[in-house]
């Protein structure tokens, strides 16, 4: 089930539930045909679960091409937002989708200038074929969303952008390819290199050259059951990768063990003495003690090395202004990092007359404990990890090779692909 779509702008909530058959049957699904406002829906997933016993959870998807409306200051109906706003939208949709078949929505170069690998998969198209002037806003992305979400939390003691993230492919096609050499497209007509140039009304209309090959959406559960899934769901211990299948973990606390970033037992140290991604964590009353951040990241079996291991911060300065920095933590090949914490390009592998790259520079694991080095106490923040790989042939590439084109005809020929893992919530006193 899906709430559609105001004014072409992509307002899309894919709703779930553990529940089965004998629920599923006692109500019919919700659409935009009954209402476009995300308030409505919240209110049928409400009656419907008083009514039939079924749980529910909804996840907005496709930010990036909103047109402003999915994180904005003010709910649709342009009022401001309050504590009842703010709590109603936090239980029904705990997660966000970040990354997918039309474009990353993380964040975008003009919201996060300092950092280089902010434009990353940018799709520059909205819902409607042929529309142009593509405008993006920070009420579209992420990252500048989980700040915004501090600030109005600070004003209403609710923050309503307190969300868990993962990906998702959003394939029409039936088939769910994430892989840049297996990319079956968004469509059945765009799933070849030959059919991906399709006509639209104008020229700048998106084709399946426009597609990013994503995502994954990975969930640390007890056991892979619904209900164990859906509790993951629940409380944000959940990530999401661009396509790989890495494996990563994020724990933060105060007092982690010494080694405890190479410890076999590393997932059970990190729940003993911290909180996963998507918990919070909750000041100990000690002047400005940093938190500590205990980060693994490992590649999957078939997949790239990795480049570098980042923990995204944001928080809400004491002026009131919405700030932001991504750190460094950890890296591979033994560069060095600068005096302003910026670190050398790994390199690239990739032969572009191939397709091929070699797993020669990066590393197979990261891992690291690290240490907050400009906490306050009295900020509340957000932390999120990322992960990069080593460059690799981007889908576009691999078609241009295909066709024998001299290069792709939209889009890059390599990229870094990524993991980005729910945020942890730090609560000042």
């Amino acid at each position: 089930m899906a709430l559609i779509k105001v004014s072409g702008a992509n307002l899309h909530r894919i709703v779930i539930t553990p529940d089965g058959a004998d629920k599923g049957k006692q109500f019919l699904p919700y659409g935009s045909n009954q209402s476009q406002y995300p308030e409505d829906l919240w209110q049928w997933l409400d009656d419907t679960q008083q009514r039939t016993g079924t749980r529910f959870l909804a996840i907005p998807h496709n930010s990036n091409i909103s047109k402003g409306y999915m994180f904005d200051d003010t709910t649709l109906r342009g009022q401001p937002i309050d504590a009842d706003y703010a709590r109603r939208r936090i239980k029904w949709e705990p997660i966000v989708e970040v990354t997918q078949i039309k474009g990353d929505s993380e964040t975008y170069s003009d919201f996060s200038p300092d950092d280089p690998f902010a434009d990353f998969e940018n799709y520059e198209h909205y819902i409607q074929q042929g529309q142009a002037g593509y405008a993006p806003s920070e009420a579209d992305f992420i990252r500048p969303a989980l700040k915004k979400g501090l600030a109005v939390g600070q004003k209403i003691g609710v923050n309503p952008y307190k969300f868990g993230l993962i990906g998702s492919t959003d394939a029409h096609s039936g088939l769910s390819s994430s892989e840049e050499g297996n990319f079956w497209g968004k469509m059945a007509k765009d799933s070849t290199p030959e059919t991906k140039k399709r006509g639209g009304i104008s020229p700048v209309s998106s084709n399946g050259w426009d597609m990013s090959a994503s995502g994954v959406a990975a969930v640390w559960a007890t056991e892979n059951t619904r209900e164990a899934l859906y509790a993951a769901f629940k409380r944000k211990e959940v990530y999401a990768t661009s396509g790989p299948r890495m494996r990563v973990q994020m724990f933060a606390g105060w007092d982690f063990p010494e080694n405890a970033a190479i410890a076999e037992d590393f997932g059970a140290i990190g729940n003993q003495y911290g909180v996963p991604m998507g918990g919070d964590l909750i000041a100990t009353g000690e002047d400005n003690k940093a938190p500590s951040f205990l980060i693994r990241a490992v590649k999957g079996p078939v997949d790239a090395n990795l480049d570098r291991v980042q923990v995204v911060k944001g928080w809400v300065d004491n002026s009131g202004q919405q700030q932001e920095k991504v750190y460094n933590v950890a890296w591979s090949d033994n560069r060095e990092l600068s005096a302003e914490g910026e670190l050398p390009d790994v390199g690239n592998t990739v032969d572009l007359r191939s397709g091929r790259y070699t797993n020669t520079i990066g590393q197979a694991e990261l891992a690291v404990l690290w240490v907050d080095p400009d906490f306050n106490s009295g900020h509340s923040a957000f932390y999120y990890t990322r992960v990069l790989q080593i460059p690799t042939p981007r889908n576009g590439l691999l078609d241009s090779l295909a066709l024998e084109l001299d290069k792709p005809p939209r889009g890059p020929k390599t990229l870094q692909e990524r993991a980005y893992t729910s945020p942890i919530w730090y609560q000042s006193q």
